[in-house]
């Protein structure tokens, strides 16, 4: 009897250990938070610093390094410990930078266009004319007929797509019925409904990917070799263009010129052309390159208080730089304005967190996630080895999609982090943060983290006008709902707190295995 009861109060105790290691702050801690970011927010104010003064940041880009002492100022201002940037990464891109754009039809008549130069692409000779021809190689027999012929032209490519009416809304929010299903691991749908089988069975793309690089590798020689005045390329709609960059490595020659050009205006030209009417352009590009091969973050913190914990950190971030079409405002300084002012509200209200809550503001996303690679290599894991930061990594939140509202995370199928946020959420279930999804989420600076099996989640977000704006020239404040990033703000700020105070921390994923030496 005397040892049943030892095992029972053994048990018990050993429960306890783990109900007080997940704890949420006080309702006054909530009440107070909740007052400073929904009351007197600086939502409005950062976001307009962040986007209309700063400008587009391109990474590497003289730009972005206008932005960087900008950003850092306003971090100096706003009371944060130790603002400051850091080389992060190798970029063998280089900075590119536009100087200036200009595109019309000059011929069967006049229009001047909405466009956006390809990054990384070439200048004209000035203001130049020239007649356009359509360019569309499938084959190396396609390449023969363009042989000789294409010099001093300028090349419409194949349409991607053809524009359809769509009946969809341009924004949207996640439905109740969404927000449920997300509750559910994808790896049930995909057993369900066959789809890891079939995986299994997949994994290369369709056709020879072999064959189609070698044709891209030629079509490319062809262009350098004849050197037409201009490449123009059918990238975004709604008469908006869309921006992305090109192939490119410090000290190769200049690319030739390129064009982005929204599906509606290339597509008016082509079908020209296709029926055999002349068409013309004028343009004037100047783009400008520069021996800038370095991705640098930006850091900040507010230092921890506990002698046991201070060092140990909880990071809250988002990538800093962006397209150089607008301003970057939903791609991704939504994500910078909401961790800035998660930040200043515990600042401004004097909270001394236990652990450090560090902020930071990652370079060279978009081209890869250089910036926060670069600090895992820095500081938490490189050539298969643990540096001292991992055991010290408590928590990673990420935004990256916009400017919606938070409804809940993705906790990258790590169990273990369940019962912490399931204890923190209790008083911001009323801004709406209701759900925990088990999913992966990819493609954006959390990764980095995640998949060394560290704690480092993306928020589930309305997605609002996420496919219109992405990557697009209209990329600007207007995109921004405010009201939105300031419910966000609030949350994460009490996240913030709650994982830099909480007694335990989230465990690393057991699912993933690192293959350390």
């Amino acid at each position: 009897m005397k040892k049943h009861l030892f095992l029972a109060l053994l048990l018990a105790f050993f429960c306890s250990g783990i109900v007080e290691a997940q704890v949420s702050e006080s309702p006054q801690m909530a009440a107070r938070i909740k007052e400073e970011g929904l009351e007197h927010s600086k939502i409005e104010e950062i976001s307009q610093y962040m986007t209309d003064l700063l400008g587009s940041r391109l990474t590497a880009s003289l730009q972005k390094r206008r932005a960087d002492s900008l950003a850092l100022i306003k971090l100096n201002e706003l009371g944060f410990s130790n603002p400051r940037s850091e080389f992060a990464y190798i970029f063998t891109r280089g900075g590119w930078d536009v100087v200036k754009t200009y595109a019309a039809m000059t011929e069967p008549y006049y229009c001047a266009f909405a466009v956006n130069p390809k990054a990384w692409t070439g200048s004209t000779d000035g203001l130049v004319e020239g007649e356009c021809m359509i360019f569309d190689v499938q084959t190396k027999e396609d390449l023969e007929k363009y042989r000789g012929k294409i010099a001093g032209k300028i090349l419409l490519m194949a349409p991607a797509a053809t524009p359809e009416i769509n009946f969809r809304p341009l924004a949207t929010r996640r439905t109740e019925e969404q927000l449920e299903a997300m509750k559910i691991d994808s790896r049930v749908n995909a057993l369900i409904n066959g789809d890891s089988q079939q995986r299994r069975q997949g994994g290369r793309p369709s056709g020879d990917w072999n064959a189609r690089r070698e044709l891209a590798k030629l079509t490319s020689e062809l262009i350098a070799a004849e050197k037409p005045l201009c490449i123009v390329s059918s990238r975004g709609s709604f008469n908006v263009p869309s921006s992305s960059g090109a192939s490119y490595k410090v000290g190769d020659p200049e690319p030739v010129p390129e064009l982005l050009m929204p599906a509606e205006d290339h597509g008016r030209m082509f079908r020209m052309l296709q029926k055999g009417y002349p068409v013309k352009m004028e343009l004037e590009l100047i783009n400008k390159f520069t021996d800038d091969q370095e991705v640098h973050n930006i850091y900040a913190e507010i230092p921890g208080t506990d002698p046991k914990l201070k060092d140990e950190i909880v990071l809250l971030g988002g990538h800093f730089d962006s397209w150089h079409g607008g301003t970057g405002a939903a791609d991704n300084a939504s994500g910078c304005i909401v961790m800035i002012e998660a930040m200043r509200i515990l600042k401004d209200l004097g909270i001394k967190p236990k652990r450090t809550i560090r902020l930071a503001l990652w370079g060279g996303e978009e081209q890869g996630l250089y910036g926060s690679r670069g600090y895992m290599e820095q500081n938490l894991y490189k050539e298969r080895k643990k540096l001292p930061g991992y055991d010290k990594f408590a928590l990673y939140l990420n935004m990256d999609n916009g400017s919606g509202r938070f409804r809940g995370i993705n906790l990258e199928r790590n169990d273990a982090a369940y019962p912490f946020f399931e204890a923190w959420m209790k008083y911001i279930e009323p801004l709406g943060f209701n759900y925990l999804s088990p999913r992966n989420t990819g493609s954006t600076d959390h990764a980095t983290f995640s998949r060394i099996g560290l704690p480092a989640y993306q928020f589930i977000q309305d997605a609002l006008e996420y496919g219109r704006t992405y990557h697009t020239v209209m990329d600007t404040y207007e995109r921004l709902s405010l009201g939105d990033l300031t419910i966000d703000a609030t949350i994460v700020a009490w996240l913030a707190i709650c994982a830099a105070n909480d007694p335990g921390k989230i465990p690393v994923n057991p699912s993933v295995k690192l293959n350390e030496r």
